[in-house]
């Protein structure tokens, strides 16, 4: 239950801002950033209720999957949330300063990590062995990055060239197949592919192919920028469904590497009712669109 609970909560993160794929997805679509995160917000709270109704359910039909553990003081509990007030603080001032205009994604951003330095040197997590070991994880990062972006600009220069998203748009408009059954293919394309690929560079190569297609179909009369941001929600959220999806799901490689003691089967047995949650979640969203758009249409202008 533990190792499940860990590798599906670990797919939230695409959906709760400031998230990096939802930026990425802006990029590549000329999409508005600050809507896309306040289209996340409605998605994102459904999904951590969604779980959190799944360990309730689970707990209650099987009481040992999830033993009571020892009773922490209330003073340990306090200190322990009074820990947390800095990176609280930390992420109330990027997103506020994103939504109220005070600062872009990118300036946001730069600011939050200046923040963490300052509370990493406060609390002596940041020393000159800490600095060169982040200094050497951010280059090796931003190279992976970089080699990513710069495969995806190839495939993207040749998909110019050969016309093909535009192609495979009007051969999906035209060959009479219902909006519905293609939304539900592309999302399932998403998933397989989220077995295997990494989410960052699955948005990057696919994007520029399913956005297309999506873009020139009808869906309950939308507008095409509702469409836009319904489908990036869409699609971003299957993107990391496929990360815990059997038999390949790479979150729970990366948890059963850690919890060395569960068997990699238990820890795929204990993801399956996450992912009841999740298909529910996406069909909520498909067919409720209004779900995704009512903080953009509200709060968007």
């Amino acid at each position: 239950m533990s190792t499940g609970a860990l590798a599906a909560g670990g797919t939230l993160g695409i959906m709760i801002p400031p998230s990096v794929p939802l930026v990425i997805y802006a990029v590549l679509t000329q999409e508005s950033i600050g809507k896309l995160f306040m289209a996340a917000i409605i998605p994102g709270i459904i999904a951590m209720l969604g779980y959190m109704l799944v360990i309730r359910i689970v707990i209650t039909l099987n009481p040992s999957a999830g033993p009571a553990g020892p009773k922490v003081p209330f003073a340990a509990t306090l200190r322990s949330l009074v820990g947390v007030i800095p990176i609280v603080l930390v992420f109330l001032v990027v997103i506020i300063g994103i939504y109220g205009g005070w600062a872009n994604p990118t300036e946001a951003a730069s600011i939050g990590a200046a923040c963490c330095g300052i509370l990493a040197v406060i609390t002596g997590g940041m020393r000159m062995e800490g600095l060169v070991k982040s200094l050497l994880g951010t280059a090796e990062v931003t190279a992976l990055i970089l080699l990513v972006l710069l495969g995806a600009d190839m495939l993207n220069s040749g998909l110019v060239v050969t016309q093909m998203p535009a192609e495979l748009a009007n051969w999906v408009k035209e060959s009479g197949l219902p909006p519905l059954s293609v939304m539900f293919a592309i999302l399932l394309i998403y998933i397989f592919l989220g077995c295997v690929m990494d989410s960052l560079a699955m948005i990057l190569l696919t994007i520029p192919i399913f956005y297309p297609v999506v873009m020139g179909l009808d869906f309950w009369g939308m507008s095409q920028g509702d469409k836009s941001i319904w489908f990036g929600i869409l699609a971003l959220m299957v993107v990391e469904i496929g990360l815990v999806h059997p038999p390949v799901g790479m979150n729970i490689y990366i948890i059963n590497s850690l919890a060395k003691d569960v068997p990699l089967k238990e820890t795929f047995k204990g993801v399956m009712p996450f992912l009841v949650s999740d298909l529910l979640r996406i069909l909520l969203l498909v067919f409720f669109p209004i779900i995704t758009l009512y903080l953009v249409r509200t709060f968007g202008n």
